[in-house]
């Protein structure tokens, strides 16, 4: 969901600035010394399930993470050709499945500002079988929830680790995001394919973004 429908952008000012900012005042401690203590807290549970999850850092932190990111809502924005992206796939007949590392609470926060949720044919968090998309279990437990042919099956996401565990699960069609934060250059990816834009994989000429 973010970096590949959603901008990255909300997300990485969230945590780099907005977190560091807020939890600095409630704590009245010094922000760099915050920043620097909430980074390295925070890369030492990158690829876990933890990562991503609003209850944990809520309670690990002691500050409510839902309110602090409802407090920049107007910076949650879709990517460019997203819903037009989501509705040719609909007319085509293909089952739009969002599988995200997001916790339901950051999913409903998203959901609640963007017009991306009415063109889902179903929403699976991480969150729901304990596992991130990073680990080999997740792919099992949504292969038992809702059967699908891996080899018949396109996977986009922004991240690479997310997309090597596709690719080990065998999943066969796999792409990149170029860009998912609009504030931030493209991302340097070798090993799979990347796109910049989604009429690069269906037609979108007649419907402008």
């Amino acid at each position: 969901m973010d970096g590949t429908l959603l901008d990255l952008h909300f997300d990485n000012y969230f945590w780099l600035e907005h977190l560091p900012k807020r939890y600095s005042q409630q704590s009245e401690r010094d922000e760099s010394q915050v920043r620097a203590e909430l980074q390295q807290r925070m890369t030492a549970r990158q690829g876990t399930l933890n990562w991503y999850c609003t209850d944990f850092w809520s309670e690990e932190l002691n500050v409510d993470i839902v309110h602090l990111k409802r407090e920049i809502l107007h910076l949650v924005n879709e990517r460019p050709q997203v819903v037009d992206f989501l509705r040719v796939l609909g007319e085509m007949g293909k089952d739009r499945i969002l599988v995200t590392n997001a916790h339901r609470d950051s999913v409903n926060i998203k959901f609640s500002v963007t017009a991306i949720e009415p063109l889902l044919d179903r929403v699976i968090s991480s969150h729901d079988y304990g596992w991130p998309k990073e680990d080999q279990n997740f792919w099992r437990a949504l292969q038992l929830n809702m059967p699908f042919d891996p080899a018949r099956t396109l996977f986009i996401d922004d991240s690479e680790p997310v997309l090597l565990s596709a690719e080990k699960y065998g999943i066969a069609h796999l792409l990149c995001i170029a860009q998912p934060d609009s504030q931030q250059p493209d991302k340097l990816v070798k090993r799979f394919p990347v796109i910049e834009a989604f009429d690069q994989i269906v037609n979108l000429e007649s419907r402008p973004d």
